[in-house]
Formats: C-alpha cells, sequence, structure tokens
C-alpha cells in the first residue's frame, strides 16, 4: 500500500469531471470559496445533521478549516472537492474522501449541497463521481458512509449509489451543536466488487 500512498501524494488535489458536475479542490485563498464553505456550514439544515468538532462561525474560521483539509490532502489523509456546476462553475456543495487508511484499504465519504442546489441529486451524482474516484485512482477496496438515524435524505443518497445499509452505531456521533450528547448513525458501505448501480450514470 505504500506505493498507492506515494502516488496520492504526488496528485493530492485531482479534478474529476462527468454526470454535470465538476468537482474541483477548494481553494482556501479565494474569497468565493471560503464563503461558499462557510455558507454550507453554517446552513440550519447541514447544522440538523452535523456537529463538526470544531465549530465554524465565521470566515476566518471558514478559510483555517479549508487550509487543514488542504494539508490533509497533501498527507494522503483526506481529499476534498468542491462540487461545481459543470458548465456554469457555481459551486454547489462539498464532498470528501476522509479518513483513508491505506493500510486497511479503506474511507469514509461525507457530503454536503447548499440550500439553492438541493432537489437536483446532486449529492448523488458527486457521490458516484467520488466513489469511482475512491475505487480506481486510490485503488481502495471500502468506503464507508454514515448519516444521523433520521437523515432520510442522505440514507436515500446513498442506497442509490450503491452504498448498502451495513447497521445501526449506537452513540457514534454528536447531537446536533453538542459536543456532550450523543446519538446513533446508520452506517452503509461499498466495496470495489459491488457493482456501480445504473442511475449513477
Amino acid at each position: 500500500m505504500a506505493e498507492v500512498h506515494e502516488q496520492f501524494a504526488v496528485h493530492p488535489f485531482p479534478e474529476l469531471s462527468g454526470l454535470g458536475l465538476r468537482l474541483r479542490p477548494w481553494d482556501a485563498e479565494s474569497d468565493a470559496d471560503v464563503s461558499a464553505y462557510l455558507r454550507g456550514l453554517t446552513d440550519p439544515e447541514f447544522q440538523r445533521w452535523n456537529t463538526p468538532l470544531r465549530f465554524i462561525r465565521d470566515i476566518d474560521g471558514a478559510r483555517e478549516a479549508l487550509r487543514s483539509r488542504i494539508a490533509s490532502a497533501t498527507n494522503g489523509t483526506n481529499v476534498s472537492f468542491r462540487v461545481t456546476d459543470g458548465e456554469s462553475g457555481g459551486t454547489l456543495g462539498h464532498i470528501g474522501v476522509n479518513e483513508i487508511d491505506h493500510v486497511m484499504s479503506c474511507a469514509r465519504v461525507g457530503y454536503w449541497v447548499l440550500p439553492e442546489a438541493r432537489g437536483r441529486q446532486v449529492a448523488t451524482r458527486a457521490l458516484t463521481l467520488a466513489a469511482r474516484y475512491g475505487f480506481t485512482d486510490l485503488a481502495l477496496n471500502r468506503l464507508e458512509l454514515g448519516h444521523a438515524v433520521g437523515h432520510e435524505v442522505s440514507c436515500h443518497v446513498a442506497e442509490r449509489c450503491g452504498f448498502q445499509a451495513e447497521g445501526t452505531l449506537r452513540g457514534a456521533m454528536f447531537e446536533a451543536g453538542r459536543h456532550d450528547a450523543f446519538r446513533d448513525v446508520h452506517l452503509h458501505g461499498r466495496v470495489a466488487a459491488d457493482p456501480e448501480p445504473a442511475a449513477g450514470g
């Protein structure tokens, strides 16, 4: 797996295109990118279902968070994409291949979509592209996806992209807006041998 890790480190900022989308690296020095990232993390629907380890409330915090993501891409542990419209280039959301473990050949995926881009299967299309990248470019064997119990939209995205429901993890993520209480998570998984659903393109 060392060879895979080395290859990833050489090209940590890929661009992916397809299904009407273009997945591009975030730019922590771009005010437009930082503003879009902040809007995503402070959106009430995002905050309802996700509680980051560190709360991001302003431009400075968003910029620092993006810089941290870029650093983790450089060392091969995460790769983050700004999901954009394939024609206009406008930002639609975010998707990341996170917690990459090159020894066990697995990673976790996570995503969010800006309010104005919802209802267009942006997350489904982005996850399809990111999964292809994980299984081909990164040569991973397994991708996992976890969402808070009750988040049916995210559950449907996972299922449409071939991530099978594998069970419930008790108390595996923070409650909304809290770091002192926990809630259950639905775990989905997909392995390289699983076929890509036809709906994914």
